[in-house]
């Protein structure tokens, strides 16, 4: 339904009995310098027990701030300036919007009687404690423990969160679990306490959809167990069809829609949720452009490509402690967007590194055709000079708009920087050039003269784009390109992917763990497991009827954006 404002909260706040947290009309705002941004205007919601709420929209909306203002650990400058958050319990309802920050009162909850999981576990997990050690603080801080007692208590919770051998994986550090084991070990640290309800801020999103599955349905079996209520903050509309009983739509600080998870997918009110809603069945739809032709000779292909990391020798034989890349044969077309897809640490970015000869093969052959018809050329048999030829014309897009983009450089200097050390422009013509390639990416001149923090993340992807078409390449080797986007900016990336291509004949090897994105922007898809290559074929069949178990398996954990045909707790699993 469409939001509605509530009348001022009194100092005591009712709420119905199945109400565990009520928030009425909340307000944060950040004091800046210059001006005051209202990050959060009136939000209002109720947390119900055993449910689960989803807050959805896009980078900016207010999201993440409304859900750390529940335990009072927004950053400043801001601060929040109106509005109740009651919490009820066996004692009656309390407070935490009278809570001092630092005080006992809300510290024995954060933890307690609320948990939280984060977005990003590597920074939110000491790197110098293990993680035995984290959550056996947590669980004494919280609970009358002995440290034997706490010990154990942590044994059984990772074992809950289904870490292999958990005894042995309590004495191991953030740095050695991977990115799903890790997310598991928040997990178990935020519920180590038993709260009674937990919040989820984009628990998924570094992750690919096997773990991204097998990760969600651990915190619904858990939450089912344990009875808890949840908030779970995403902009991953098919996660929210998969899980949530409820959603509220936040769009500049505002809910613009609340109400039944069915009635948001099945008849949105607003135009702001049709657009996203929209943004997101465009994705899983795909394409139907004609496929390019795969006569006559590739651009681009790698014959038994191989790397190894952590070599042993026994008896004058080189072995390899671990086989990234395992005797991959790949080829691409001129004119095709070639999707390498698969699970973290299958081998995709390693791939995609080699073909640029950032990471140096362990065996196999690179040829590159620097126009058609033209002789192949052994690019891992080129000198440096030579290689800087052929980066001219392969050249990368980075996975991350933020860490990818000099701080320290404005726009002009950051695109013109390979126009200066590869094509040896300067002054005016570098100032013409960047102009060129900023209107090409659908941004201003005048942005030229600014820095990267002045831009959204999708204006920071277009600018990472400009640069890697400053030097007119032939093929872009793009990394997960989108999947630090909202739905909404990904799917305008890709249509000026899709575009440029057109307009400047372009080869695409796009690298993604996201399925719905290589289906609307891949002719061909090859999948990679362990390193090997598993199936090759066109997007629409590895999408659609996919051959091989592991394809399947990969396919069917991709959640569907509609909640009447929910496909990741029916998916297809594999024995590991």
């Amino acid at each position: 339904m469409q939001h509605q404002s509530h009348p001022p909260a009194s100092t005591t706040t009712t709420t119905d009995t199945d109400t565990v947290l009520s928030v009425r009309n909340l307000s944060i705002d950040y004091h800046l310098r210059t001006h005051i941004l209202h990050a959060v205007r009136d939000v209002s919601f109720d947390l119900k027990a055993g449910h689960t709420l989803a807050l959805v929209g896009e980078s900016g909306s207010g999201k993440s701030v409304t859900a750390r203002a529940l335990l009072r650990i927004i950053d400043t400058p801001a601060r929040v300036t109106g509005g109740t958050i009651t919490l009820t319990g066996p004692d009656g309802p309390q407070r935490l919007d009278q809570m001092t920050e630092t005080g006992k009162e809300i510290r024995a909850i954060r933890g307690g009687r609320i948990g939280l999981i984060f977005q990003e576990p590597m920074s939110s997990l000491s790197p110098v404690r293990t993680i035995g050690a984290q959550i056996v603080e947590s669980v004494r801080l919280h609970r009358k423990m002995t440290k034997q007692e706490a010990k154990a208590e942590t044994v059984s919770l990772l074992r809950q969160v289904e870490i292999d051998n958990p005894e042995q994986m309590a004495d191991r550090y953030t740095f050695e679990f991977s990115g799903g084991m890790r997310q598991r070990a928040m997990i178990a640290m935020a519920l180590a306490c038993n709260p009674d309800v937990l919040i989820a801020d984009e628990p998924t999103t570094a992750l690919d959809v096997t773990t991204q599955a097998e990760i969600m349905d651990l915190i619904k079996r858990l939450q089912v167990s344990r009875g808890m209520t949840m908030l779970m903050i995403t902009h991953d509309l098919g996660l929210v069809a998969e899980i949530a009983d409820d959603v509220a739509v936040m769009r500049f600080g505002r809910i613009v829609e609340q109400g039944p998870v069915d009635a948001l997918f099945h008849a949105p009110r607003t135009a702001y949720a049709r657009a996203l809603l929209g943004s997101t069945l465009r994705l899983e739809a795909g394409q139907n452009r004609p496929a390019p032709p795969t006569q006559g000779e590739p651009l681009l292909s790698a014959r038994g490509l191989t790397k190894g990391f952590g070599a042993k020798s026994w008896t004058g034989k080189t072995t390899w402690a671990i086989t990234a890349v395992d005797n991959v044969n790949i080829d691409l077309w001129p004119g095709e967007n070639l999707g390498i897809v698969g699970e973290s640490g299958s081998g995709k970015t390693t791939l995609g590194k080699m073909l640029l000869r950032i990471v140096e093969p362990t065996a196999g052959r690179i040829d590159w055709r620097p126009q058609p018809g033209a002789a192949p050329r052994d690019v891992t048999a080129m000198d440096r000079r030579t290689l800087r030829t052929y980066r001219q014309a392969v050249r990368l897009v980075f996975q991350d708009p933020f860490a990818s983009l000099n701080p320290r450089m404005t726009v002009k200097q950051v695109i013109g920087d390979p126009l200066y050390v590869a094509g040896g422009m300067n002054g005016a013509a570098i100032d013409r050039r960047v102009g060129e390639l900023l209107e090409l990416v659908g941004l201003d001149r005048s942005a030229m003269e600014r820095y990267p923090h002045a831009f959204s993340g999708g204006q920071r992807q277009r600018i990472g784009i400009a640069r890697a078409l400053a030097l007119n390449p032939q093929i872009i080797v793009a990394d997960e390109a989108t999947s630090a986007l909202d739905v909404s900016i990904r799917a305008q990336i890709l249509d000026l992917l899709l575009d440029l291509q057109k307009r400047l004949g372009l080869s695409f090897v796009f690298i993604a763990h996201d399925i719905s994105v290589v289906r609307y922007f891949c002719d061909r898809v090859v999948v990679m497991h362990k390193g090997r290559i598993v199936e090759t074929g066109t997007a629409e069949h590895i999408c659609t009827t996919p051959s091989e178990p592991y394809t399947q398996a990969l396919i069917s954990a991709v959640p569907s954006p509609d909640p009447r045909n929910k496909r990741m707790s029916q998916r297809t699993r594999l024995s590991r």
